[in-house]
Protein backbone atom coordinates (compact mmCIF):
# COMPACT_ATOMS: atom_id res chain seq x y z
CA UNK A 1 0.00 0.00 0.00
CA UNK A 2 3.03 2.52 -0.35
CA UNK A 3 3.92 5.89 1.29
CA UNK A 4 0.58 7.32 0.11
CA UNK A 5 -0.90 10.07 2.80
CA UNK A 6 -4.21 9.04 3.70
CA UNK A 7 -6.66 10.05 6.23
CA UNK A 8 -5.20 9.50 9.67
CA UNK A 9 -8.29 7.02 10.77
CA UNK A 10 -6.74 4.93 7.90
CA UNK A 11 -3.57 4.27 9.51
CA UNK A 12 -4.11 2.52 12.82
CA UNK A 13 -5.04 -0.51 11.60
CA UNK A 14 -4.46 -3.04 8.30
CA UNK A 15 -7.78 -3.71 7.98
CA UNK A 16 -8.48 0.02 8.35
CA UNK A 17 -5.93 0.94 5.59
CA UNK A 18 -7.26 -1.43 3.06
CA UNK A 19 -10.99 -0.81 3.51
CA UNK A 20 -9.66 3.37 3.34
CA UNK A 21 -7.98 2.85 0.03
CA UNK A 22 -10.69 0.04 -1.46
CA UNK A 23 -14.12 1.05 -0.23
CA UNK A 24 -14.64 3.82 1.69
CA UNK A 25 -16.18 6.74 -0.39
CA UNK A 26 -16.25 5.13 -3.44
CA UNK A 27 -19.98 5.86 -5.45
CA UNK A 28 -21.67 2.53 -4.45
CA UNK A 29 -24.63 1.33 -6.44
CA UNK A 30 -24.91 -2.52 -5.39
CA UNK A 31 -28.37 -3.24 -3.79
CA UNK A 32 -26.83 -6.16 -1.56
CA UNK A 33 -23.57 -3.71 -0.55
CA UNK A 34 -25.87 -0.83 0.25
CA UNK A 35 -27.81 -3.60 2.78
CA UNK A 36 -24.62 -4.80 3.98
CA UNK A 37 -23.29 -1.06 4.84
CA UNK A 38 -26.32 -0.21 6.40
CA UNK A 39 -26.57 -3.16 8.78
CA UNK A 40 -22.99 -2.72 9.24
CA UNK A 41 -23.45 0.92 10.35
CA UNK A 42 -26.34 0.34 12.79
CA UNK A 43 -23.86 -2.74 14.29
CA UNK A 44 -21.01 -0.16 14.68
CA UNK A 45 -23.86 2.77 16.47
CA UNK A 46 -21.83 3.34 19.65
CA UNK A 47 -18.56 1.10 18.50
CA UNK A 48 -15.28 1.34 16.69
CA UNK A 49 -15.21 0.69 13.20
CA UNK A 50 -12.40 -1.57 13.39
CA UNK A 51 -14.43 -3.59 15.72
CA UNK A 52 -17.07 -4.52 13.14
CA UNK A 53 -14.62 -4.53 10.55
CA UNK A 54 -12.72 -7.49 12.25
CA UNK A 55 -16.22 -9.25 12.54
CA UNK A 56 -17.48 -8.67 8.94
CA UNK A 57 -16.73 -12.07 7.69
CA UNK A 58 -18.48 -13.55 10.00
CA UNK A 59 -21.67 -11.40 10.03
CA UNK A 60 -21.55 -11.83 6.72
CA UNK A 61 -21.73 -16.26 7.69
CA UNK A 62 -24.70 -15.06 9.94
CA UNK A 63 -26.90 -12.74 8.19
CA UNK A 64 -26.93 -15.07 4.81
CA UNK A 65 -24.40 -13.18 3.37
CA UNK A 66 -26.52 -9.87 3.66
CA UNK A 67 -29.09 -11.01 1.17
CA UNK A 68 -32.13 -9.01 2.19
CA UNK A 69 -34.82 -11.37 1.32
CA UNK A 70 -33.13 -13.93 3.42
CA UNK A 71 -32.91 -12.09 6.35
CA UNK A 72 -36.09 -10.30 6.02
CA UNK A 73 -37.78 -14.03 6.53
CA UNK A 74 -35.69 -14.40 9.90
CA UNK A 75 -37.70 -15.76 12.51
CA UNK A 76 -37.64 -15.76 17.00
CA UNK A 77 -35.54 -18.90 16.62
CA UNK A 78 -32.70 -16.78 14.20
CA UNK A 79 -32.36 -14.38 16.79
CA UNK A 80 -31.60 -16.40 19.71
CA UNK A 81 -28.92 -18.56 17.66
CA UNK A 82 -27.60 -14.93 17.08
CA UNK A 83 -27.66 -13.58 20.06
CA UNK A 84 -25.74 -16.97 20.91
CA UNK A 85 -23.26 -16.51 18.36
CA UNK A 86 -19.44 -14.95 19.90
CA UNK A 87 -18.22 -14.39 16.38
CA UNK A 88 -21.03 -11.45 16.00
CA UNK A 89 -21.77 -7.93 17.88
CA UNK A 90 -24.58 -9.96 20.28
CA UNK A 91 -26.83 -7.23 20.84
CA UNK A 92 -30.18 -8.54 20.44
CA UNK A 93 -31.69 -4.86 19.77
CA UNK A 94 -29.44 -4.24 17.09
CA UNK A 95 -30.19 -7.93 15.85
CA UNK A 96 -33.90 -7.28 15.60
CA UNK A 97 -33.47 -4.14 13.93
CA UNK A 98 -31.43 -5.38 11.05
CA UNK A 99 -34.16 -8.10 10.35
CA UNK A 100 -36.65 -5.42 10.52
CA UNK A 101 -34.76 -3.10 8.76
CA UNK A 102 -34.56 -5.98 5.75
CA UNK A 103 -38.19 -5.91 5.65
CA UNK A 104 -38.34 -1.89 4.58
CA UNK A 105 -35.00 -2.26 2.79
CA UNK A 106 -37.53 -4.55 0.53
CA UNK A 107 -40.34 -1.98 0.86
CA UNK A 108 -38.04 0.88 -0.62
CA UNK A 109 -37.10 -1.24 -3.33
CA UNK A 110 -40.13 -1.75 -4.28
CA UNK A 111 -40.96 1.64 -4.03
CA UNK A 112 -38.22 2.83 -5.54
CA UNK A 113 -37.12 0.72 -7.79
CA UNK A 114 -33.99 -0.47 -6.05
CA UNK A 115 -32.43 1.17 -2.74
CA UNK A 116 -29.67 2.99 -4.70
CA UNK A 117 -32.27 5.11 -6.29
CA UNK A 118 -33.81 6.02 -3.10
CA UNK A 119 -30.41 6.92 -1.55
CA UNK A 120 -28.97 8.50 -4.86
CA UNK A 121 -32.19 10.57 -4.94
CA UNK A 122 -30.92 12.79 -2.01
CA UNK A 123 -28.50 14.44 -3.91
CA UNK A 124 -29.68 13.93 -7.37
CA UNK A 125 -27.39 11.30 -7.81
CA UNK A 126 -24.24 13.51 -7.75
CA UNK A 127 -21.83 13.37 -4.83
CA UNK A 128 -21.12 16.02 -2.38
CA UNK A 129 -17.27 16.63 -2.39
CA UNK A 130 -15.86 18.24 0.97
CA UNK A 131 -12.47 19.83 0.92
CA UNK A 132 -11.77 18.86 4.71
CA UNK A 133 -8.20 19.44 5.12
CA UNK A 134 -7.77 17.85 9.11
CA UNK A 135 -10.06 14.91 10.15
CA UNK A 136 -11.12 17.06 13.34
CA UNK A 137 -13.01 19.37 10.55
CA UNK A 138 -15.57 16.95 9.39
CA UNK A 139 -18.72 16.65 11.09
CA UNK A 140 -20.41 13.44 12.37
CA UNK A 141 -23.87 14.78 11.06
CA UNK A 142 -24.92 17.04 8.53
CA UNK A 143 -28.32 18.62 6.99
CA UNK A 144 -28.34 15.76 4.78
CA UNK A 145 -27.75 12.76 7.05
CA UNK A 146 -30.79 14.65 9.25
CA UNK A 147 -32.80 14.86 6.25
CA UNK A 148 -31.86 11.04 5.22
CA UNK A 149 -32.43 9.73 9.04
CA UNK A 150 -35.46 11.26 9.22
CA UNK A 151 -37.03 9.56 6.05
CA UNK A 152 -35.36 6.25 6.98
CA UNK A 153 -37.03 6.33 10.67
CA UNK A 154 -40.38 7.68 9.33
CA UNK A 155 -40.33 4.11 7.08
CA UNK A 156 -40.11 2.80 10.52
CA UNK A 157 -35.70 1.65 9.63
CA UNK A 158 -34.16 1.40 13.63
CA UNK A 159 -30.68 2.73 14.12
CA UNK A 160 -30.57 5.11 11.51
CA UNK A 161 -29.96 8.00 13.62
CA UNK A 162 -27.68 10.90 11.84
CA UNK A 163 -25.00 9.97 12.64
CA UNK A 164 -24.84 6.70 11.50
CA UNK A 165 -26.57 7.36 7.97
CA UNK A 166 -23.74 10.16 8.10
CA UNK A 167 -21.07 7.47 8.19
CA UNK A 168 -23.38 5.71 5.59
CA UNK A 169 -23.11 8.17 2.83
CA UNK A 170 -19.81 8.43 3.55
CA UNK A 171 -18.73 4.84 3.33
CA UNK A 172 -20.87 4.55 -0.14
CA UNK A 173 -19.80 7.77 -2.01
CA UNK A 174 -22.95 10.03 -1.72
CA UNK A 175 -20.09 12.20 0.27
CA UNK A 176 -16.46 12.30 -0.36
CA UNK A 177 -14.88 13.04 3.18
CA UNK A 178 -11.59 12.02 2.61
CA UNK A 179 -8.80 14.61 3.35
CA UNK A 180 -7.64 17.14 0.27
CA UNK A 181 -4.74 15.35 0.21
CA UNK A 182 -5.58 11.85 0.92
CA UNK A 183 -4.57 10.04 -2.53
CA UNK A 184 -7.96 8.78 -2.31
CA UNK A 185 -9.75 12.36 -2.64
CA UNK A 186 -8.45 12.98 -6.23
CA UNK A 187 -9.09 8.96 -7.27
CA UNK A 188 -12.59 9.05 -6.02
CA UNK A 189 -13.39 12.59 -7.43
CA UNK A 190 -12.06 11.46 -11.15
CA UNK A 191 -14.37 7.88 -11.09
CA UNK A 192 -17.45 9.74 -9.63
CA UNK A 193 -16.86 12.38 -13.17
CA UNK A 194 -17.08 8.70 -15.91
Amino acid sequence: MGTETRCPWAEGHELLTVYHDTEWGVPLHEEQKHFEFLCLEAFQAGLSWLIVLKKREAFRRAFAGFDPEAVAGFSPSDVDRLVEDATIIRNRRKIEATINNAALFLEVRREFGSFDSYIWSFVDGIPIVNRWKKQEEIPNSTELSDRVSKDLQGRRFKFMGSTVIYAHLQAIGVVNDHLVDCFRYSEIQSRSQC
